[in-house]
């Protein structure tokens, strides 16, 4: 009989592990090990408060082994290099966390089995948080309870321990843990459902309204952040454009409704260096809004969709177009964003299909008072599959506050026009569920809007805007106006030349009035309960 194949630990797939997409696979199926010893709300805080340390601690001796260099290049005594590299000036005044030494991933992993992983964990939380304002509050300090598996709990200490973060694909140890990070909140949203689109926004769709935008500079605002995705993409764009040091050149305000997915979006921003205003506290953006007087340069969101029951004022300022109703809060959301506009701010906001065609509860009037204003600027249709979270189908609205040729800019007048774009034939499915926008599909859709804007990007590129049929199309007021202010880019698009209208385009008004069609049931459904209600109140 041959000889059994031993199983190969954690620990040696870790050691054999050479591209980051290994480690983080090892490291998910280690960390999914511990889900059924901890309420399920706080799993993704417990996985990803472990990797949050772990950044911080690596962070901080990046910084050290750094200083002691540069300290014996300048001929400083060993003696006194011990005093200097405990001095927590110069790791705050390069942008690092500062650590205590009991909070440090070495120390944390040296002394775990003697004195319990789960209460050094909880104490180095506590720790980190002390020494760092910023972090107050912020950090999970849930690791030394009795439902916590705490030999499970060592193992994947350990492993993050011995994971090879530093030198991956020449990539900073930093630069991987924030892919970690990432991939572990990608992974939570798709374990989650439907609640894990409180959290999570597709990268695809996240980076196709970044590549849009072009946030090079000025200030970036996100009113329903979640786990922060939005500001990571435009801090990576920047990155990519114009360099690491320019990472600064954007100033990132936030809100978040959720306590805990606001504690995610802090670790978030901190794992990726960005220093970013996501208020002192989480709280509702109609109720309680953290920036009241601010005006943004970009405004990016992928709020929740059909909102049923919000915290509506009629009074509010914010309602310029007309009071949104208070079963649906898209057209709030909308002008909310509008109201957080600069002279010539421009946004992208995800919504749900509805939001084109709606004649509902004054929406049509709103959809109708905002594009005679001229605040839309494009339309896209996204394709079906690519939000786990949500069967609804959904598009992007993108708002321009100015859409003058801008002086110095040198920008096409698209002043009265509104680009169409019908991306929904776009995309490739990854999996039987799950369908991204690829990175051609991403070029072409931004590469369109920047040649019907004329941006300096597509200026560069020799690009210029031509109509295309069955994706594209420029329309004018009077062209809308003809459609009812109905915003669906395949009412202006038209069929590919050659063929005739697709299944697809079917399939997608019918996607969009099935919607409005539950919506109606729901109200016929309470209007019932309501008669009933009263009826039974009637002496017969």
């Amino acid at each position: 009989m041959p000889p059994r194949t031993k199983k190969p630990t954690e620990q040696a797939e870790l050691f054999s592990a050479s591209t980051a997409k290994e480690i983080q696979a090892i490291l998910w199926k280690a960390a999914d090990k511990l889900r059924g010893s901890i309420d399920a709300a706080q799993y993704k805080e417990f996985v990803l408060g472990l990797i949050f340390l772990k950044y911080v601690s690596d962070a901080f001796d990046e910084r050290r082994n750094e200083l002691a260099k540069e300290l014996a290049e300048d001929g400083i005594s060993e003696d006194q290099i011990g005093d200097f590299l405990e001095d927590r000036d110069e790791y705050t005044g390069a942008h690092v966390f500062w650590v205590p030494e009991t909070a440090r991933w070495s120390w944390i992993a040296a002394n775990a089995k003697s004195q319990g992983v789960g209460k050094l964990l909880d104490e180095a939380m506590d720790a980190v948080m002390r020494e760092n304002a910023s972090l107050t509050g912020v950090l999970p300090k849930i690791f030394n309870r009795d439902n916590v598996d705490q030999k499970r709990l060592a193992e994947l200490v350990d492993l993050i321990s011995d994971a090879r973060f530093g030198g991956t694909e020449g990539k900073p140890a930093q630069d991987v843990l924030g892919e970690v990070y990432e991939y572990f909140l990608g992974n939570f949203a798709r374990a989650e459902g439907k609640r894990g689109g409180e959290f999570y926004t597709p990268q695809s769709v996240v980076r196709l309204i970044v590549e849009i935008l072009e946030p090079y500079n000025g200030r970036v605002y996100d009113p329903a952040c979640g786990s922060g995705g939005m500001f990571v993409q435009a801090s990576k764009f920047i990155e990519a454009h114009r360099g690491r040091g320019h990472k600064a050149d954007i100033a990132v305000y936030g809100q978040e409704l959720n306590e805990r997915t606001w504690r995610l979006a802090k670790m978030n921003l901190a794992i990726h260096g960005i220093d970013g205003n996501l208020a002192a506290r989480w709280g509702d953006t109609f109720a309680d809004d953290k920036h009241p007087d601010l005006k943004a340069d970009f405004v990016m969101a992928n709020p929740p969709f059909n909102i049923k029951d919000w915290p509506r004022d009629e009074g509010d300022a914010r309602w310029k177009y007309g009071v949104p109703p208070r079963s649906n809060a898209n057209y709030a959301w909308l002008q909310h964003m509008v109201s957080k506009l600069g002279e010539r701010g421009t946004a992208g906001i995800v919504l749900a299909n509805g939001s084109m065609s709606s004649q509902q509860n004054g929406e049509g009037e709103i959809r109708q008072a905002l594009v005679e204003a001229d605040m839309v600027a494009c339309m896209v249709a996204l394709p079906s599959q690519l939000f786990r979270t949500t069967q609804i189908p959904a598009c992007v609205w993108f708002l321009a506050k100015d859409k003058s040729p801008q002086g110095a800019k040198r920008l096409e007048d698209r002043r009265g026009e509104i680009l169409f774009i019908d991306a929904r034939n776009m995309g490739e499915m990854v999996d039987r569920t799950e369908r991204v926008l690829t990175d051609v599909d991403i070029a072409k859709i931004a590469g369109t809007y920047h040649a019907w804007r004329g941006t300096p990007s597509a200026r560069a590129e020799g690009l210029t805007h031509k109509d295309e049929p069955g994706f594209s199309f420029s329309a004018d007021l009077e062209t809308i106006r003809q459609h009812d202010y109905v915003t669906t880019p395949g009412r202006y698009v038209g069929a590919v030349e050659g063929e005739e209208e697709d299944a697809e385009a079917v399939a997608g008004r019918i996607a969009t009035l099935t919607e409005e069609l539950y919506r109606l049931f729901d109200r016929s459904a309470k209007l019932e309960k309501t008669v009933r209600e009263q009826l039974g109140r009637v002496d017969v």
